[in-house]
C-alpha cells in the first residue's frame, strides 16, 4: 500500500484496472442470469443510500433510523411525475432534482424538531419520521387518492436517455443491451459522482465542522460554529441523496408500494455506514 501511494503510476494502473472490471462485471453476470445483473443495480441504490447516510451519521455524528423515508419520497415523486396515476410523464432528468429537493425539505422538517435531541432520544424520534412517512404512502387513498395507497403505483416510465430506453432492450449490430446493464452504467455514473460530491464535502470547512460537532459539540459551538446551521444542512445534504435513489428505484422497478420502505431497510442502510467505518467514504461503498 506504500508503495501505491508512492508511485503515482501504480495509482492510476490500478484505478484502469477497477474502471475495466466495472465495465466487464455486467457482461460477465449476464452470462449466469440477468437477475444478477438486477441484484447489482439494487446494491449500487443501497451504496447510494448508504453515502447518503454517512453525511448524517459518519460526518456529523447524527443517529438517523428514518432515512428510508427520504427514499420513499424520493421513489413516489419520480412514480408521480412520470406514470399515468396524475397522466404526467415528465423527463427523468426534471424529476430527479424535484424529487432531490422535495427529501431536502423533508430531511429539514425532520432535523428541525431534533436540534436538542441526541443518543436514544434522537433514534425514537428518526425512527418514528420513518414509521410515519410509510403509513401516510399507505393511507393516501381517501378520500383523494394521491398515492393509490397499499396497491401501490405502477407502469412507471423508465428512463430515456440520448434515444435509449432504458426499459427495453436495445441491438446494436448482432449485440444486444439489455434495459438492466444500461441501469448498471447509469447508476455507476450516478454514484461516482456522488462519491465526489462527498469527498468534497468532507474536506471543506463545511465536513470540517460536521467533524467538529461530531467529537464535541459543546467545543465547536464554542469555537464559532453555528450548530443548528450545520445540522439541518447535514440532515438535508444527505436526505436529498436518499431522494435521488429512491426516484431511480422507481425507474428501475416500474413499481412502487409503501411495503417497499419497511423499517429494515433502514437498519441495513445504518449497518453499512457503522461496518464500513462512520465517515469513511471508501469503507461505506
Amino acid at each position: 500500500m506504500g508503495n501505491l501511494t508512492k508511485n503515482p503510476q501504480l495509482k492510476w494502473v490500478g484505478f484502469v484496472l477497477i474502471a475495466v472490471a466495472l465495465a466487464i462485471l455486467p457482461f460477465a453476470l449476464a452470462q449466469v442470469g440477468t437477475a444478477w445483473v438486477r441484484i447489482t443495480n439494487f446494491a449500487i441504490l443501497f451504496v447510494l443510500l448508504s453515502l447518503g447516510l454517512n453525511i448524517v451519521v459518519g460526518f456529523a455524528g447524527l443517529l438517523d433510523l428514518g432515512y428510508i423515508a427520504f427514499y420513499a419520497v424520493g421513489a413516489y415523486i419520480y412514480a408521480l411525475l412520470a406514470s399515468p396515476h396524475f397522466g404526467m410523464h415528465l423527463p427523468w432528468w426534471m424529476i430527479l432534482p424535484i424529487g432531490a429537493a422535495v427529501a431536502c425539505i423533508f430531511g429539514i422538517l425532520l432535523g428541525a424538531p431534533t436540534l436538542k435531541l441526541r443518543g436514544d432520544y434522537l433514534a425514537i424520534v428518526t425512527l418514528g419520521f420513518g414509521e410515519i412517512v410509510r403509513i401516510f404512502m399507505n393511507n393516501l387513498s381517501d378520500p383523494i387518492n394521491i398515492t393509490n395507497g397499499p396497491k401501490g403505483i405502477s407502469t412507471i416510465d423508465s428512463i430515456k436517455l440520448a434515444g435509449l430506453d432504458f426499459g427495453n432492450n436495445t441491438r446494436i449490430g448482432d449485440f444486444v443491451l439489455s434495459g438492466t446493464i444500461k441501469y448498471y452504467f447509469f447508476l455507476l455514473a450516478i454514484m461516482l459522482i456522488v462519491i465526489v460530491i462527498n469527498f468534497r464535502l468532507q474536506n471543506s470547512r463545511i465536513g470540517r465542522a460536521w467533524e467538529a460537532i461530531r467529537e464535541d459539540e459543546m467545543a465547536a459551538r464554542a469555537m464559532g460554529i453555528n450548530t443548528t446551521r450545520m445540522k439541518l444542512l447535514a440532515f438535508a445534504m444527505g436526505a436529498s441523496f436518499g431522494g435521488v435513489a429512491g426516484g431511480m428505484f422507481s425507474a428501475i422497478q416500474g413499481f412502487i408500494s409503501p411495503e417497499s420502505f419497511v423499517l429494515n431497510e433502514s437498519v441495513m442502510v445504518l449497518a453499512m455506514v457503522v461496518l464500513g467505518g462512520m465517515g469513511n467514504i471508501w469503507g461505506v461503498v
